[in-house]
């Protein structure tokens, strides 16, 4: 398999940094974390409210 490169190789390096920092925090990574399915939902759904809330404040920026 080749290399990742470019902005997808950016996006491999946080990926693993989010890794490790998650590690850091709960002490599992996320396969090894013994969440619930519910769990797994409620905190997906926690971290796309948080990205609309980034969007919505970029665009709120950039239309002034």
């Amino acid at each position: 398999m080749q290399e990742a490169t470019g902005i997808e190789k950016l996006v491999i390096q946080d990926i693993a940094k989010r890794q490790q920092l998650g590690i850091r925090k709960y002490g599992v990574n996320v396969q090894d974390n013994p969440l619930t399915e519910i769990q797994w939902v409620q905190h997906a759904y926690e971290e796309a409210l948080d990205l609309a809330i980034y969007l919505k404040r970029l665009i709120n920026e950039k239309s002034k």
